[in-house]
């Protein structure tokens, strides 16, 4: 980074001298969160950039501010369907580029909501939360949060009905280019699945992978490896790391676990269980498929959330 952009990144913390935060996460997927209940906190670009520079700030893969639906568009229009749906979560990449959705996110968000005593949410109770992906319902488990992901699709749906693949994807640490799948959880993904973990391990990540072609918006890039044998008691299993757009590589992301799910057990046909656990680089998070409305299939992503630390910008 410039010395330009490094003193706008300062200038830009310093105005939000004595803002409540807390630091959170699941599954090491981490972000800084914002309590906003009336709706009056505006954050740039450069300040969510700011906040979320590991270096010179408190370091995030993102930001989420907790804000009631109806102080924004998005929100007021969510509500519209779904009166229920009180809370928005306005969630920023780390380089303060807006995302439709985190999968990790959301259930860090529901438990940020907990904490700072904004919901009451009983074990096994569900909650709507709003969100540029659209509503999301979260239930309270014994370990962590459920979520339903709501239904997931092919981005280029002509080229996977009638293939397996619809995009090439080249990246530093493997040689050429790799075969890649092309998924849509609310946000893209672009999937790729290598043989072997000293593939993976191979991979390098700091720069954006090359992506052709590359869907309207980017994309977040998964490597992906099935394990062997690809079932264990009924559960799929298979290790991923990912390049998050506006991030780089971070230890988890939720959607981009259901996405890996999604093509690896479009690939392995109709015996493929519809239960998977995905090991990221932070730990493990459960998908499983299900029937939902008007005959679409839904996605569940389970795991844990957690709240590190509070505090007030200096």
């Amino acid at each position: 980074m410039d010395a330009t952009a490094t003193d706008t990144r300062e200038s830009a913390q310093s105005e939000l001298s004595g803002l409540d935060f807390a630091k959170g996460h699941g599954t090491g997927n981490d972000f800084v969160l914002i309590a906003d209940p009336d709706g009056s906190r505006t954050i740039s670009p450069d300040q969510v950039a700011a906040l979320c520079d590991r270096h010179r700030g408190i370091g995030a893969d993102g930001l989420i501010r907790a804000v009631p639906s109806r102080f924004l568009p998005e929100g007021e229009a969510l509500l519209a369907t779904n009166p229920g749906a009180e809370w928005f979560m306005d969630y920023r990449n780390g380089d303060g580029s807006l995302s439709e959705m985190c999968g990790n996110g959301v259930r860090v968000f529901v438990h940020f909501l907990r904490t700072e005593g904004l919901i009451s949410l009983a074990d096994g109770a569900s909650i709507t939360i709003g969100t540029r992906g659209g509503l999301k319902t979260v239930v309270r488990t014994g370990n962590g949060y459920a979520v339903d992901m709501g239904p997931w699709e092919f981005i280029y749906p002509g080229e996977a009905g009638a293939k397996a693949m619809d995009s090439t994807v080249t990246v530093d640490g493997l040689s050429v280019p790799r075969p890649a799948l092309s998924v849509s959880m609310g946000n893209p993904h672009t999937v790729v699945a290598l043989a072997e973990l000293a593939e993976l391990s191979a991979t390098r990540l700091f720069d954006a992978p090359v992506v052709e072609p590359v869907p309207a918006n980017g994309t977040n890039v998964e490597f992906v490896v099935p394990s062997e044998p690809l079932v264990h008691d009924g559960v799929g299993r298979i290790t991923m790391r990912v390049h998050e757009r506006g991030v780089g590589e971070t230890q988890s992301c939720g959607t981009g676990a259901c996405a890996a799910a999604v093509a690896i057990r479009h690939w392995a046909g109709s015996g493929a269980p519809d239960s998977w656990n995905v090991h990221v680089p932070g730990g493990v998070v459960g998908v499983k498929f299900f029937a939902g409305p008007e005959g679409h299939e839904h996605v569940e992503l389970s795991g844990p959330a957690v709240i590190v630390a509070k505090g007030q910008l200096s």
